[in-house]
């Protein structure tokens, strides 16, 4: 089944054009089944670019999909137009009563702030701790991962000398978990941070178990299995150019920045970089998906009640 987002949002062009199943609203009144509640909590500057790349992994699942683009209340986003957030976006509080099967919550460019001096950092406790009544399975990314890690776990996170930044070999911790069915022994994932958390902070006995890491950049996926959530630490969702235009906008501006790791063909940017990773990407949004479906309520209403 398809993905069903609203007809007119830019990035249904864009999915379209790669082949991504698009639902209208007709079609999907038309069939007889419940399609999964997937919420996405938006915090990355460019919202349309990440729209785009959250709906494209979510829109190859086999199930039906709705995506709702949620946004933080009392933040005014630079880099989004006000007529976009009010045309597809709504705030938490608008969807607080509602329940979901998942819920992703991005990273964001503050990561050298202390968790506490964010502007909205007492709206987004307030959404994690919602997230354990409200949400069957949660799927942290990067910062909002850190977040997430630092709130129910008080892992903190650290300054890096030199920003984490490239294209890192990955090593698969636990072949048997339903969030890796497929995966290679090995594998590539985008990072781009300031900050890292280390395996030696995560608490014995917390439930966290470390899926995936790097010599190089540490842990990167993390699954807690009796709350139904996950924290990944680096940009998976990554589009083949996003590190490209990380790296050309810190050059524009005279900001000191390596050329990214293992990124460009012969580490030369003026060559068209490769994109290892898009396979793994679908792979752990499918498996992810497939694991809220099997595993969720029927009735929504369920959601949390078991907790």
């Amino acid at each position: 089944m398809p993905i069903k987002i609203p007809d007119q949002l830019p990035a249904r062009e864009v999915l379209v054009k790669e082949g991504v199943s698009i639902m209208d609203e007709q079609t999907a009144l038309r069939q007889d089944i419940r399609p999964l509640q997937i919420g996405l909590l938006n915090l990355m500057p460019n919202k349309v670019r990440t729209e785009t790349q959250f709906a494209r992994l979510i829109g190859a699942s086999p199930l039906q999909v709705e995506l709702a683009l949620v946004r933080i209340g009392n933040h005014k986003a630079k880099n989004t137009s006000e007529d976009h957030l009010i045309t597809f976006y709504q705030t938490w509080e608008e969807v607080k009563d509602r329940k979901f099967d998942g819920f992703i919550i991005t990273g964001a460019p503050i990561e050298l702030l202390p968790f506490e001096d964010v502007t909205y950092w007492d709206e987004l406790k307030r959404i994690l701790d919602w997230t354990t009544t409200n949400v069957h399975s949660s799927f942290f990314i990067c910062w909002g991962a850190m977040a997430a890690a630092w709130h129910f776990h008080g892992v903190p996170k650290y300054t890096l000398e030199e920003k984490a930044f490239g294209v890192f070999r990955h090593r698969n911790n636990a072949p048997a978990s339903p969030y890796l069915a497929g995966f290679s022994d090995d594998f590539a994932i985008p990072v781009s941070r300031w900050t890292e958390v280390r395996a030696t902070d995560i608490p014995k006995g917390s439930g966290l178990e470390l899926l995936m890491d790097s010599e190089e950049t540490g842990p990167s996926l993390l699954a807690e299995q009796a709350s139904n959530r996950l924290y990944m630490f680096n940009h998976i969702e990554y589009d083949s150019t996003s590190l490209k235009e990380e790296y050309d906008r810190d050059v524009a501006a005279g900001t000191p920045i390596a050329v990214p790791h293992e990124y460009y063909p012969d580490d030369d940017p003026k060559r068209p970089p490769l994109n290892r990773w898009r396979s793994h990407a679908h792979l752990l949004f499918g498996n992810w998906i497939n694991r809220v479906y099997q595993t969720t309520a029927y009735d929504l209403e369920n959601i949390g009640k078991d907790r």
